[in-house]
C-alpha cells in the first residue's frame, strides 16, 4: 500500500516536498516512481529510484529541479521540488514496482508499465 502527501500551494520558484509512505510486502519492491497527470493531459513520468535508494532517474522537464530519494528507516520515497513552475501543476502519483529485468536499463524506468502498485494522488498547485 502506498500513501502519497505533500502536496498543496507552492509559489513559482519555491518548493514543495511530497511524500510517499509504503507499508505491507515492501521486501519485493524494485523500483519507486513518481508520475504526474495535470488537467487534460495524460500521465507522464517525473522521477524513479530503485528501492535500495540506487540509479535516480529523471524526466528531462525536471532534471535539476527536483530530487527523489528514499528514507530506509521509514520506507518513505520523497520528492524534493525545487524551482517549482506552474507547469508543475498538476496531481502527484507514487508508484511501486516488484519486477527486475535480468539487465536493468535505467530508461525503463518511465515506463508506466513497471510498475503494480499506485498511490492515491496529491494535488500540486503552483501559482504564478
Amino acid at each position: 500500500q502506498l500513501q502519497a502527501s505533500g502536496g498543496g500551494l507552492g509559489q513559482a520558484g519555491g518548493s514543495l516536498r511530497l511524500s510517499c509512505a509504503a507499508s505491507g510486502r515492501t521486501f519485493s519492491i524494485y523500483l519507486m516512481g513518481w508520475f504526474r497527470q495535470a488537467p487534460g493531459k495524460e500521465r507522464e513520468f517525473v522521477a524513479a529510484i530503485t528501492w535500495s535508494g540506487g540509479s535516480p532517474y529523471y524526466s528531462d522537464s525536471v532534471k535539476g529541479r527536483f530530487t527523489i530519494s528514499r528514507d530506509y528507516a521509514k520506507n518513505t520515497v520523497y520528492l524534493q521540488m525545487n524551482s517549482l513552475k506552474f507547469e508543475d501543476t498538476a496531481v502527484y502519483y507514487c508508484a511501486a514496482g516488484r519486477g527486475r529485468a535480468v539487465i536493468e536499463i535505467v530508461s525503463t524506468y518511465s515506463n508506466v508499465q513497471r510498475y503494480d502498485s499506485w498511490g492515491q494522488g496529491t494535488l500540486v498547485t503552483v501559482s504564478s
